[in-house]
């Protein structure tokens, strides 16, 4: 993390500077057993990867509004960097009628049918797998996004403060997501890594900071867990445990 980062592509862009081998975001779901662990060179991968899928073929500007109806998952984490790398507001859970463009998991097709613009879809199956069937009306995230490029750069400069991301009513800047970011990083005594478990759902500003953006402000790293109320109290002990974790968000 450095002082100057004042939007969350800047964030990423400083831990990939800082140490790409290390551990970024490590994904269970407790429903399917997947275990997924992306180092920071690894998830800024899948990040330059889908902004330029963003950017590109779905014509997404600054200042556009996406609607994100994903869960806590290893791939919304993607999308929610790959929006602030090229200036898109990131609605989550946000009114895909109102929205320019729509990413939807496989449980919410019908309401992201509402958007009339560009809409993707993500089977979110283990390994990043691709729907059996393409669902009618949408791009499959998993059969477009490999082809696209390694290196991202946006055709403009992505303004700080600029509309960033929306969620359960709050609607925050890139500068001001970064400023709660670190400020929750503190509060939670997160650090240089650290190894923070979430068990918290993306569907609110706590979910969202615990899950992703506080540990990627302090430089440390994330647990997500979709689906850990199926874990029994012994087995969340043993991943604590295996993963090294240092901070736990329930």
């Amino acid at each position: 993390m450095n002082a100057t980062d004042r939007t969350p592509a800047d964030l990423l862009r400083s831990a990939l500077a800082a140490d790409p081998a290390r551990p970024l975001v490590t994904f269970y779901d407790d429903a399917t057993g997947e275990r997924v662990e992306l180092s920071v060179a690894t998830f800024a991968n899948w990040v330059a990867k889908t902004a330029n899928l963003l950017q590109g073929d779905l014509a997404a500007e600054p200042g556009d509004r996406l609607a994100l109806l994903l869960p806590a998952h290893w791939q919304t984490a993607v999308w929610l960097l790959a929006c602030s790398s090229v200036g898109v507001l990131a609605d989550v859970g946000g009114d895909p009628a109102a929205a320019d463009l729509v990413v939807s998991g496989p449980d919410t097709l019908e309401q992201a049918r509402a958007c009339s613009g560009e809409r993707v879809a993500l089977a979110l199956r283990p390994l990043g797998g691709r729907f059996p069937e393409p669902p009618q009306g949408f791009l499959d995230y998993a059969v477009e996004v490999p082809g696209q490029g390694d290196r991202f750069a946006p055709y403009a400069p992505v303004d700080p403060d600029g509309p960033a991301l929306a969620v359960d009513g709050l609607e925050l800047t890139g500068a001001e997501l970064v400023g709660r970011a670190r400020a929750d990083a503190e509060r939670r005594g997160l650090a240089a890594g650290s190894r923070l478990l979430s068990g918290l759902s993306y569907d609110d500003w706590d979910g969202l900071s615990a899950g992703l953006f506080a540990p990627l402000a302090a430089g440390g790293s994330v647990v997500l867990c979709r689906h850990l109320g199926l874990l029994s109290a012994d087995g969340l002990e043993q991943r604590r445990a295996s993963e090294r974790v240092t901070v736990t968000a329930l």
